[in-house]
């Protein structure tokens, strides 16, 4: 069998926030005839586009995305939705000649997919029962002490419970990452990646988060689970004068710092990653695909 007769590899990349992941996979799914799945846990959500910074239109005409606006706010969608999902759209990808790239920060979300986690419910209802009865604070000590990374909504008392309760499921995977596949992450400066991130935050104003916080808020409520995270609950401070303008950008760009180093502590821990620059990480890709595949 010759390299092009060889089925599609999936290729995977990851990185912080604001690293620019989406604009090197859509470079890449351009030359090589390739459709992204997006692994995000916040861009799941139906109406949310300015405030969790989905793909724009534009950029999705470019390039067929999926992933995004499977699901109205409120409605839950968990880490093993998303892998069935993920699973499926790899395979329609393929059985269509294309390339499948999986690209995002969620790390749950990307580690299901290509370690194949079980995802069987292995939960202990008294554990979860004491764990519910905990405080905020008093979940972040059992996470540290426990060794258990906090979820991105770490401010959400059912998300830490979950992510306690995922530790155990997480034995049940793969050593190794499913074949034919390539994972790439996207290194960035630390001065670099806050540059980016306060960029991103001056976007997401003057792209009109502040009015499309305010009409989710009305039609879901802020107290939805969708509303409790990213950038939503900041701007309902803001309209109730709680936080300045400049209050609110400054610590939303300070949440979007934590989130970043969060997610680079996750992806660290696979030593399956290649981690290359934003230009290198394109040539890792463009040569890997040169040599063990026709575009």
């Amino acid at each position: 069998m010759e390299a092009g007769d060889l089925e599609k590899p999936l290729v995977v990349i990851v990185g912080p926030t604001a690293s620019g992941k989406t604009s090197a996979a859509i470079e890449i799914a351009e030359k090589h005839g390739g459709e992204i799945i997006c692994a995000d846990s916040r861009t799941v959500y139906r109406h949310m586009d300015i405030g969790t910074a989905k793909p724009t239109q534009e950029e999705r005409a470019r390039v067929p995305h999926w992933g995004l606006d499977l699901i109205e706010p409120g409605e839950r969608f968990t880490a093993a939705d998303f892998k069935q999902y993920a699973n499926e759209k790899i395979a329609e990808i393929r059985d269509r000649g294309n390339l499948p790239l999986l690209v995002g920060g969620t790390g749950l979300y990307i580690d299901g997919v290509i370690f194949d986690y079980s995802f069987e419910p292995t939960y202990d209802q008294k554990q979860r029962d004491t764990l519910s009865k905990m405080t905020i604070a008093q979940l972040h000590k059992y996470c540290h002490k426990n060794n258990v990374n906090l979820p991105q909504n770490e401010l959400n008392k059912r998300y830490i419970v979950r992510e306690i309760e995922r530790k155990s499921i997480r034995g049940k995977r793969r050593i190794h990452p499913i074949e034919n596949t390539i994972i790439v992450g996207i290194a960035t400066k630390k001065e670099d990646l806050l540059d980016r991130i306060k960029s991103r935050t001056e976007h997401l104003f003057e792209s009109g988060v502040v009015d499309e916080a305010t009409i989710l808020g009305e039609k879901y409520g802020w107290e939805s689970e969708a509303m409790t995270g990213n950038i939503y609950p900041l701007v309902h401070a803001y309209l109730e004068s709680r936080l300045s303008s400049a209050e609110l950008k400054d610590k939303f760009t300070m949440l979007d710092r934590r989130l970043a180093k969060r997610q680079l502590t996750w992806f660290h821990r696979n030593k399956f990653i290649e981690w290359r620059s934003l230009s290198g990480a394109i040539d890792y890709i463009d040569q890997y695909l040169a040599t063990t595949h026709k575009a």
